[in-house]
Order: structure tokens, then C-alpha cells, then sequence
């Protein structure tokens, strides 16, 4: 969603002149319908010129969707901004409200929301969750990570953080600086490959919920909640997926990942769930838009087990690059389970910050996802006819000027990025035979 608002409503801001000036791409803030809309500057404390400002409306801690707003000069007021919101989410604001317009002033409720009273009775009965993260010397981040983690307003859940294939003592350094402020564990997985980590995680904690959550993200503090709420709420539900929104817009290379569709692939802040019941509508083959992201997932106990662990020639330290969460998402459905997408379980993503990086990610996520395909047929050929099915509908999503792929993507964003993400499909097979290959390999090496 975007909006180009201009205003001069508020004075001119003092600033620096144009050519000393520096500038940011984008900022990235919570606006809490419930609380008085704030004055967004145009000018940051730190004196940079911000040219957009990417929203995350919410009403009583309830995501309702996002604005990606250009910041005119002097900046929206928040009368302006409440206009912005009545024409993106006025709708849904409505829904929770009555037929009231967007508050500027904020809100002041007789009784208690009805989202906040259902997310409080379900804390009640709060089940126990083993958050899990994989990481490989990436200290400064997991710091963050964890630190979110330990703020999460969940009264039970343990960490449990999945050092692999460590060449240093960072991350148990990092752990055993936030185990001494909560329930945080550690163990060691040597052998290099997300997936590797992921399987070593599933049989160190049998019979646990695992929440899944990336080395560079930040947990929302009521994620654990939601992801509990969905759970009491869908008590056949396999998987509950949430919502990644970005953690910054600093760099350009941040922003056009986010035109591409960030991690959130056009999925909106709409709860929906997949299963058997869904096929008609959307293909457990096919996940554009998708079931969900392996940067916050959360399995039922023995759900992981079932569909025989994650592909170990798949996912990060692989030549596949990735898609180990998509083929385990694709697994779930075609054995006959359920996902939920739960958007009020929030967590927030530090995007690449520059384009050799973005490039890269782009290569990845192409080949990852032909790779991931390539795994599906090896061990299930007869699926080859319905996947041939679903190329028109694939090249559509690609190619098409207003598809979940294309629709958010601006005339800067560069054709390489997308010139890439295509070369890395073409390699997917290759890819996943040569992953696999290595991941044997490891398993030799190991048992020798």
C-alpha cells in the first residue's frame, strides 16, 4: 500500500541546506491507533531527511495492516496521517470501532478490547514453547535476538540457540550472557548447514513446541502470545506462520527488498489458514502468495518428525542457498495437515543493507525455491503433472505487472535484482544434487 501525501500545514522545518544535507531512504514505526497519532518529521533527531515512512498501523497492539507513506518537506501531521489511514484501513479500523472515523486523539475504551481480553484469557493456559534460533557467528545480532526474546510478555517458554558449525566461542559467549538473565540453553551442531541445526534442535526437544526465529530479527513482545493464541484458537492447526515486517529502511538495497515483497510475499494482515479443506483455492504446490516463512514458524509437537525432518541439502550453508522451510511447509499440506497464518504474531527482519548483498539473497531465494522442487519430485515423481499445471501460473506471478510478486515493485527498482533471482532458479537443480552430494558427505564425515 502506498500514499503520496503533500501538505503545508505545519511549518517548514529547519534543516540543513539540500546539498549538505544527508537523507534515509525510510523509517520504520508503530502507530498505535489507541494512543494520540503523532507529528512524523520529515527531519530525524539525527538530522537526516527521511524520504518515506513505513507504518505498521495498529489498535490495541493488533496489527491492521501497513502505509508506505513519501514524506513530503515539513513532514504529516496527524491529522494527516489519520486521513492516510482512513483510506488504506478505515475499513478494518470500522470493524473493531463501529462506524467511527480514524482517531486522532486517541482512545479511551469503558472496558477492555475484545482482542486484548482473548489474548488474555489465553495466557491463562499459556502452553510451554521452546523457541528455537540457528546461528553461525553472527554475535551482534543474536544479541538483539535474544534480548527480544527474553522481553517477550509469555510467561513460559525457554530459548534454546542452535550454535552451528562454530569456528569461534561468540555465540556461547552471547548465551551464556543472556542465560544469566533467562531461560536461554545451548548446544552445538557441527555439522554447517541450516538444516543440519534445524534437525538437531527437533531431536534435542521431542515432544516440545518449537517456535522458529532467524539470528537477524527481533521478536514483537507479544509474538509468543499470538502464536499461543492461534494455537488455542486452531486446535488442528500443524503450523502457525506470522508476519515479518522490517526492522529498518536505511539503505536502498532495504527498501527494494521490501518491493519485492519482503518476507511477507503480498500475504497482507488477514488471518488465513491451508489445509485439505483450501486446495481448490490454493495449491499446496504452489506457495505465492505463500503458507508462510521459516523466519517465524511454529510447529506442533511431532509435526516436524512426520514429514522426516528438514532436507538437510537444503537451507543456508548449502549450495541450494534455501527452501528448506518451503518444502517442509509444502510437506505439512500434501500430508494432509493445516497452516495457519496468524499476522498479530509479529516479528521484525534486519534486511541486507547493500545491493551486492540483496543480489545475492535474490540468487538464493530463486535457487533455493527450483531446488526445493527439485527434492519434492525426487522423492514424489508422480507430482511432475500438477507441478506442470501451475507454470502458466507461475510465470504470470513472475512477469505480471499487479501480481502478489510485482504489484509493490516501483520504477527504481533494478531489473539485475530480478535478472538474478531468475539465474538462481535456472541453477536449482544442479544446485540440489550438488547439496546433496555434501550433505552425505557430512554425514560420512561425522560417522567415521
Amino acid at each position: 500500500m502506498s500514499a503520496d501525501l503533500n501538505s503545508a500545514a505545519i511549518p517548514a522545518q529547519r534543516s540543513a541546506p539540500a546539498a549538505e544535507q544527508a537523507t534515509v531512504p525510510g523509517i520504520v514505526r508503530d502507530i498505535e491507533l489507541a494512543e494520540p497519532l503523532p507529528l512524523l518529521p520529515a527531519v530525524q533527531a539525527d538530522g537526516r531527511r527521511a524520504e518515506q515512512a513505513w507504518l505498521l498501523i495498529r489498535l490495541f497492539s493488533e496489527p491492521l495492516g501497513f502505509l508506505l507513506l513519501d514524506l513530503p518537506e515539513q513532514g504529516l501531521t496527524p491529522a494527516e496521517l489519520a486521513k492516510a489511514v482512513e483510506a488504506e484501513l478505515g475499513d478494518e479500523v470500522r470493524k473493531r470501532l463501529g462506524d467511527v472515523p480514524v482517531p486522532v486523539h486517541g482512545l479511551n475504551p469503558a472496558s477492555e478490547p475484545d482482542f486484548l481480553a482473548q489474548r488474555r484469557a489465553v495466557l491463562t493456559t499459556a502452553p510451554h514453547i521452546t523457541v528455537v534460533v540457528c546461528t553461525r557467528e553472527h554475535p551482534a545480532e543474536l544479541t538483539k535476538c535474544l534480548d527480544s526474546l527474553l522481553a517477550q510478555e509469555y510467561p513460559a517458554f525457554r530459548v534454546l540457540v542452535v550454535d552451528n558449525a562454530p569456528v569461534s566461542d561468540a555465540t556461547a559467549e552471547v548465551v551464556r550472557a543472556a542465560a544469566a538473565r533467562g531461560p536461554v540453553d545451548y548446544m552445538v551442531e557441527p555439522k554447517g548447514g541450516l538444516s543440519f541445526a534445524r534437525n538437531a534442535a527437533v531431536k534435542a526437544a521431542p515432544g516440545q513446541i518449537l517456535a522458529w526465529l532467524d539470528d537477524d530479527e527481533v521478536a514483537d513482545p507479544h509474538w509468543l502470545a499470538e502464536v499461543a493464541r492461534a494455537l488455542h484458537e486452531h486446535p488442528d492447526a500443524d503450523v502457525i506462520s506470522g508476519v515479518i515486517v522490517p526492522a529498518e529502511l536505511e539503505t536502498k538495497a532495504q527498501i527494494w527488498f521490501e518491493q519485492f515483497g519482503g518476507h511477507s510475499k503480498g500475504r497482507g494482515f488477514k488471518a488465513d489458514e491451508f489445509g485439505p479443506h483450501t486446495r481448490h483455492i490454493q495449491s499446496p504446490l504452489y506457495p505465492l502468495p505463500p503458507f508462510g516463512t521459516g523466519a517465524n514458524m511454529t510447529f506442533r509437537p511431532g509435526v516436524i518428525e512426520r514429514i522426516g525432518l528438514f532436507d538437510t541439502a537444503l537451507g543456508a550453508g548449502t549450495p541450494a542457498m534455501g527452501s528448506e522451510d518451503t518444502l517442509a511447509f509444502t510437506q505439512v499440506l500434501l500430508t494432509g495437515g493445516t497452516i495457519v497464518y496468524q499476522p498479530s504474531a509479529v516479528t521484525r527482519h534486519y534486511h541486507r543493507r547493500d545491493l551486492e548483498g540483496l543480489r545475492k539473497q535474490m540468487v538464493g531465494y530463486g535457487t533455493g525455491l527450483v531446488a526445493a522442487y527439485t527434492s519434492l519430485l525426487l522423492s514424489r515423481p508422480v507430482l511432475i503433472f500438477p507441478l506442470l499445471r501451475l507454470v502458466p501460473s507461475a510465470l504470470k506471478d513472475m512477469t505480471g505487472k499487479d501480481t502478489a510478486r510485482t504489484a509493490t515493485i516501483r520504477e527504481d527498482f533494478p531489473q539485475e535484482l530480478l535478472s538474478a533471482n531468475r539465474r538462481g532458479m535456472l541453477a536449482g537443480p544442479r544446485a540440489y544434487l550438488r547439496s546433496r552430494r555434501a550433505a552425505r558427505a557430512k554425514v560420512r564425515a561425522t560417522q567415521a
